[in-house]
């Protein structure tokens, strides 16, 4: 087996030993597998259903390439079917089987609890045009659903797991861990691509006795896990409940601070529930059922938490440590944990408790602050409102919040001036192609974006961040300023004055061009006419000169322009009669304007 619990990241241009194709009674490929032990085969339970009652694996990834074929059926009672409730949720999915001939020791690989947040993974699958197996490269981007299963962005649009995919194993790209197994894939009627997986957590949380081959610690620390004695009536604070089950839904909170002091068992508990309903592995199935009787509000989604630790007692270094392993930061183990979390790519949805009782607090807030700066959501527990608690809503909200809210503040004043400013400039020189509609939707959203920079100065307000029930929330903004709305709207007016400007940018290159093409056309004129006049191509280039010179420069109209008087031009060849030249003026339908036999010292000017 496996050492680590996986191909090392080396192998990807090897097929795994561990990926398994599954054919029914007809012959047919219904899916994959992930072999965990010499005769143990984990897969949906969609692929066993398909089926019937004779299946076989076939090991494509076998040592002397010969891609041996075990016949195999279902394991016992190790099969959980996929169930929907009433929303269309899926949940379960999951079967184990039995071989009826070992494989070698070496062959299986065991599966690995991580956190799922932002990880690139690769899927080994068995689809129709590539049964011979390919790999598939995915994003894992959070959590869905009552089942806590992960949601996958394919690469590339053409790597979206298809049938012959389901059951594969999902492996970390960075470590080679197989971190979950392949459920399905499927195209919105959006056009939007998506594959699903559950996680080992979620899987173990199905099929217990696969604890033995699954590697990794629990994302629950076995001390905040909820008990019985947690559900006596009376045992739930339920503002604090709603409050708790909205940061696990991810609320758009980064940092949420709370004190639950010892001694509150009616808090304590109330913690200890919402924690474990959010733990993939711990929470109970009966807590997905729709009769499940909790207070509206109250009930986290699965997967709300990557870790949850107890920092009582523990060292900084400690709890670095756990964070390090549940991130799967392994790869440089002389580094110090810190700097391997510093220095991580993806992020954590991380619950800390009692962080005033660990050994070295202010060590801890540093820990935090590294992943909060990193992009991490933090739940922090404090046993009381003290000096390290204050410490805390100071370094993870109120500093941060005031730096964000600056940040914000110099970008709307980019938005509302120069680049104001430079949009007006060029309105100045050219017309954009829908005038109209071009200055209203810009006017409209540059007047939000001054309105969001009066907001913000008046927000920067420290106490504002205090809610009336005593925690702290990530927000970082007073009543009425809201940076989460402000950046999109920063990024939005952005995005379009960039893309206005570019489109104005265009326009005035053009109106340019034909202003250098007009003159080049004049002087090929005045060649060919050797010093006469000609009234009506005259008129022409007057019109066109004109149009040119305005401000703002219809472009349009003037390349029009342009284009006849150089239309006529081509046509006059350099004897009058050969050119098909009609030197009848007003034909052209441009008006009656005087004549000029030359105007070489007349350009183009403005902006």
């Amino acid at each position: 087996m496996a050492a680590g619990g996986g191909a090392p990241a080396d192998s990807w241009m090897r097929t795994p030993s561990w990926a398994v194709r599954i054919r029914g009674a007809d012959g047919e490929i219904a899916g994959a597998g992930i072999l965990l032990t010499p005769d143990r085969v984990l897969t949906c339970a969609h692929v066993v259903d398909r089926t019937a009652d004779r299946m076989t694996a076939e090991f494509v990834g076998a040592a002397d390439r010969s891609v041996p074929a075990v016949p195999a059926r279902l394991d016992g009672d190790a099969y959980v079917p996929e169930t929907r409730d009433a929303d269309g949720d899926p949940s379960g999915d999951v079967a184990l089987l039995r071989l009826e001939r070992p494989r070698p020791a070496e062959d299986p690989v065991r599966l690995r609890k991580l956190s799922t947040s932002t990880r690139e993974v690769r899927m080994y699958g068995f689809p129709y045009e590539h049964n011979g197996g390919i790999w598939f490269r995915a994003t894992a981007v959070g959590g869905c659903g009552r089942d806590g299963q992960v949601q996958l962005v394919p690469a590339s649009p053409g790597e979206l797991a298809s049938p012959g995919c389901s059951g594969a194993g999902v492996a970390d790209s960075d470590t080679g861990e197989v971190i979950g197994m392949v459920l399905s894939g499927q195209e919105d009627r959006h056009g939007n691509r998506f594959t699903f997986m559950s996680p080992a957590d979620t899987i173990v949380g199905h099929l217990p006795r696969l604890e033995s081959v699954t590697t990794g610690l629990s994302g629950l620390d076995p001390r905040l896990r909820s008990t019985s004695d947690d559900v006596v009536p009376g045992l739930l604070d339920e503002p604090f409940a709603q409050r708790l089950a909205a940061w696990l839904s991810d609320d758009g909170s980064r940092v949420k601070i709370s004190v639950v002091r010892h001694g509150d068992a009616a808090r304590e508990s109330t913690l200890r529930r919402a924690i474990t309903l959010a733990d993939r592995e711990s929470r109970p199935p009966v807590s997905v059922d729709r009769a499940f009787l909790d207070p509206p509000g109250t009930v986290p989604s699965v997967g709300g938490h990557d870790l949850a630790v107890h920092a009582s007692g523990r060292t900084s270094a400690r709890i670095a440590e756990r964070i390090a392993e549940r991130m799967g930061l392994w790869q440089r183990p002389e580094d110090p944990p810190l700097d391997r979390v510093r220095a991580a790519k993806g992020t954590l949805n991380l619950v800390v408790v009692g962080v005033d009782e660990a050994v070295d607090p202010p060590a801890v807030l540093d820990l935090l602050a590294v992943l909060r700066a990193g992009g991490s959501r933090l739940l922090l527990v404090f046993r009381t409102d003290g000096d390290c608690c204050h410490r805390a809503r100071d370094q993870l909200l109120v500093r941060p919040a005031r730096e964000r809210r600056a940040r914000l503040v110099d970008r709307l004043r980019e938005i509302t001036g120069p680049l104001a400013r430079e949009l007006h400039e060029r309105l100045s020189a050219v017309v954009p192609q829908d005038a109209r509609s071009f200055g209203r939707e810009l006017d409209r959203e540059l007047v939000a974006a001054h309105a969001a920079l009066a907001d913000l100065r008046r927000a920067d307000d420290p106490d504002r961040e205090r809610d009336p029930e005593g925690d702290r929330h990530g927000h970082g903004h007073g009543p009425g300023a809201d940076p989460d709305r402000y950046e999109r709207l920063a990024d939005r007016v952005a995005g379009r004055l960039a893309t206005s400007l570019a489109e104005l940018d265009r326009l005035r290159d053009r109106r340019d061009e034909l202003t250098g093409r007009l003159r080049s056309y004049q002087v090929l004129l005045q060649h060919r006419l050797q010093g006469e006049e000609d009234p009506a191509v005259d008129d022409l280039y007057l019109r066109a000169h004109a149009l040119l010179s305005a401000r703002p420069c219809d472009v349009r109209e003037a390349e029009a322009a342009v284009d006849a008087y150089t239309h006529r031009v081509d046509g006059y060849g350099d004897d009058r009669g050969q050119g098909g030249y009609d030197d009848h003026p007003g034909r052209d339908g441009y008006g009656d304007h005087p004549g000029h036999g030359g105007y070489g010292d007349q350009r183009g000017g403005g902006a």
